[in-house]
């Protein structure tokens, strides 16, 4: 089981894309690797969530199933391929009994809501697998990546989430919109070579430099990765 918690246009050749998706720009280098710490295997229920006031939670199953119970009693389930978002109150993870007794994988994100979105009630929503919004291996988790957009009617602005999944020697684009000046990836299978000659390995979580640019690679094996970018707000 995948217990880390990290809180903390790519290019085919055999498929055009819009220009408009992406403007030529520099290369963005790694300022900060991470291994993340493990705990081993998580009990049952799996894990509560606790955010603090003003955090919001986008939890996205990577492989195998999950359920949920939030703090107003909704309950859920979150397929492979799906995500859930959850504002405000405490949450309850359980490995679902429909789950083919594969191992369970799952990125989990806290996101700090500013403003007037700090006091909003507990409330949740899900996104089924077949929901979600493709172009080419990028699947839209928040924001929009060339002709797909999130589905989410409580998405928050300025802020693009996609998990990738790219071939043996695939090769991924992306460059931020103008202002996002926080970008990062975690690999969650395979490896990824990057355009600069750095390698972005199995578990690693990678944070790029704070300047404009792109960033390229090319997956080492069948590779699966989340990608962020947003701005830094201070």
């Amino acid at each position: 089981m995948f217990g880390d918690d990290f809180r903390a246009r790519f290019r085919n050749p055999a498929r055009p894309y819009d220009a408009r998706s992406f403007v030529t720009a520099g290369r963005r280098r790694i300022a900060l690797v991470a291994h993340g710490r493990r705990h081993g295997p998580t009990s049952r229920p799996l894990f509560r969530s606790y955010p603090p006031s003003g955090i919001t939670t986008l939890t996205v199953v990577l492989n195998g199933e999950l359920s949920f119970e939030d703090a107003t009693g909704k309950r859920g389930e979150v397929a492979a391929a799906g995500f859930a978002w959850m504002k405000a109150g405490s949450t309850v993870w359980h490995e679902s009994r429909h789950s083919a007794h594969e191992p369970l994988r799952v990125f989990h994100l806290w996101i700090a809501q500013l403003g007037a979105q700090t006091a909003c009630a507990a409330a949740s929503e899900c996104i089924a697998p077949k929901e979600v919004e493709e172009d080419g291996p990028v699947r839209v988790l928040l924001g929009e990546f060339g002709r797909a957009r999130s589905r989410l009617r409580q998405a928050p602005a300025g802020l693009n989430l996609f998990h990738v999944r790219l071939k043996d020697r695939q090769h991924f684009r992306y460059t931020a919109p103008e202002g996002h000046n926080v970008t990062w990836l975690a690999v969650d299978r395979g490896s990824m070579q990057l355009q600069a000659g750095e390698r972005v390995l199995w578990e690693q979580v990678v944070l790029f430099d704070d300047c404009a640019g792109t960033v390229e690679a090319q997956a080492d094996g069948e590779t699966s990765f989340v990608l962020g970018s947003a701005r830094r707000r201070t």
